[in-house]
């Protein structure tokens, strides 16, 4: 994708994004390899989202990478969570003795009114199970409500690491922090907090099995002052960082911004609706590998209303196949998928 000129405060922030933050820890140069396959919120797609479940089974189905979102309680424990609110997640509204902590709370500019995980220890999260977020569109998910707490990102590392040495083959986490901003405003920073407990798990250079991801740019150059492990800055196809650090994702995939991104992150997560202008590929995976980033679209769903037009109305998962297929033949270098078994199918070469 390709914009016009950029205004003042977009060049300002292309000359001074940089200062002060080191050069990204880049392996060298080699040929290209496999892309690998992320297991959106687990095997999402199949169990409720964000579980141990959910993450078991995209790694019996081959997924590379397991995407935990995090979000801290209480007592700054970082659990796996969609979002900080969790009444449609959890049971919560089934407990009566946490009626009283119903409230609304403004979040990077949105009211949001319901249970939030900073008003919750974690002995008091692990009381409540995991529900399917999408019931309607994934009523075979739905049957598994009440059956799976609320994981910890150490469960989740600990399971990572279980399964690798289990299968033989390393599986990585690819944690994204949520609203850093808005939780450093109310006292709960989470940056220190992940970079902390991955480098106790002995992940702290470039080539450990991580990805940290963040919608803001603020926090993942902070993350690159504290860690080699590789960042990920994620792009929407509208809008910008609720951070305010830039002034639009769309400033962020020019060529001057993807060299931008490149000072402090190793890649970028693109909406895979970044990849197209119409039905014809963007230049945007082509820029950002000029610019020395990987490129990992999101997210990869097989249910018709989050397919493309052109991809609708095959049998089964045959559309969320073929939509991935057109995405590697663009040069991915790996991807996001609520459905880990197809993913994997299709990379490794399956109609």
């Amino acid at each position: 994708m390709r914009f016009a000129l950029l205004p003042i405060a977009a060049l300002a922030w292309l000359v001074n994004a940089g200062a002060g933050i080191p050069v990204v820890d880049r392996p060298p140069a080699t040929p290209p390899s496999t892309p690998i396959v992320i297991a959106h919120r687990g095997a999402s797609g199949s169990r409720p989202e964000h579980t141990l479940a959910a993450y078991e089974l995209a790694i019996d189905q081959g997924a590379d990478f397991i995407e935990p979102d995090l979000v801290p309680t209480k007592d700054d424990v970082l659990v796996a969570r969609h979002e900080n609110e969790i009444s449609g997640t959890t049971n919560v509204a089934q407990h009566p003795e946490f009626a009283a902590r119903r409230t609304t709370r403004t979040i990077d500019g949105q009211q949001v009114t319901g249970w939030f995980t900073e008003d919750f220890t974690l002995a008091e999260l692990k009381t409540l199970r995991a529900r399917e977020r999408l019931p309607q569109l994934r009523p075979g998910n739905a049957a598994y409500d009440g059956q799976f707490e609320i994981p910890t990102l150490a469960e989740i590392i600990a399971l990572a690491k279980r399964r690798s040495a289990g299968t033989g083959r390393t599986i990585g986490i690819y944690p994204e922090t949520k609203h850093p901003t808005y939780f450093a405003s109310i006292g709960h920073p989470t940056d220190a907090l992940l970079v902390d407990q991955l480098r106790a798990a002995g992940w702290d250079r470039a080539d450990a099995p991580v990805f940290i991801q963040s919608f803001e740019v603020a926090n993942l150059r902070h993350i690159h002052t504290m860690t080699r492990i590789r960042l990920i800055q994620l792009l929407g196809a509208t809008g910008g960082p609720a951070d305010g650090a830039q002034p639009s994702y769309a400033a962020m995939i020019t060529p001057a911004g993807l060299a931008a991104v490149a000072r402090y992150a190793y890649g970028i997560g693109p909406d895979k609706a970044m990849l197209w202008t119409g039905e014809q590929p963007s230049a945007l995976v082509a820029d950002a590998h000029r610019a020395g980033l990987k490129v990992h679209p999101w997210t990869y769903r097989a249910e018709e209303q989050f397919l493309p037009a052109r991809f609708r109305g095959r049998p089964g998962h045959a559309g969320v196949r073929a939509e991935i297929r057109s995405a590697l033949d663009q040069g991915i270098d790996g991807f996001f998928s609520d459905f880990p078994l197809d993913a994997v199918q299709v990379r490794d070469g399956a109609p």
